[in-house]
């Protein structure tokens, strides 16, 4: 499956996604991909946005090709790795949603629920993704609306 021109998938988990990050990083290494796991490496207790920051890092900078991350529902880890720029992190838990994110709006970062989803569909989900190509086209017109409208967001005040 690696040969799909992705080949570095960036990984990361809080303490509830552990176990399916686990699973995910040996089905991933298994089919050839190359794993950079950011942790976390234990079910101890962590914060999600410390994960997603380095997955979302990885992906924007280019050193990673996409990025999965898992945590309870997959909410927290998408909200925090869409802060970044040029990030469009989508939660999905069911494959549908997983190839309209790739082929649709060209998600360059997964996010699953370890609470929503056993380990097997999460690797289903993953694959489904891993699977979808971009389409472009229409699509693409609306990917440049948003990379437009992040573009011109100003910093917002400190708190």
């Amino acid at each position: 499956m690696a040969k799909k021109g992705y080949s570095r998938i960036a990984l990361a988990a809080d303490h509830a996604g552990y176990q399916v990050k686990e699973r995910i990083k040996e089905t991933l290494q298994q089919e050839g991909f190359e794993v950079i796991d950011f942790g976390t490496h234990t079910a101890e207790s962590v914060d999600y946005p410390d994960y997603a920051k380095l997955v979302a890092q990885s992906v924007s900078q280019a050193e990673s090709d996409r990025g999965v991350l898992v945590c309870g529902t997959g909410l927290g880890m998408a909200i925090t790795a869409n802060k970044f720029r040029g990030i469009r992190a989508a939660t999905c838990n069911d494959a549908y949603t997983a190839r309209m994110a790739a082929e649709h709006t060209d998600a360059n970062v997964l996010c699953v629920g370890a609470r929503v989803v056993d380990a097997d569909h999460a690797v289903a989900i993953v694959r489904e993704w891993l699977k979808g190509k971009f389409g472009g086209g229409r699509h693409q017109r609306r990917i440049d609306k948003i990379a437009e409208i992040e573009r011109a967001q100003p910093a917002l005040p400190a708190r």
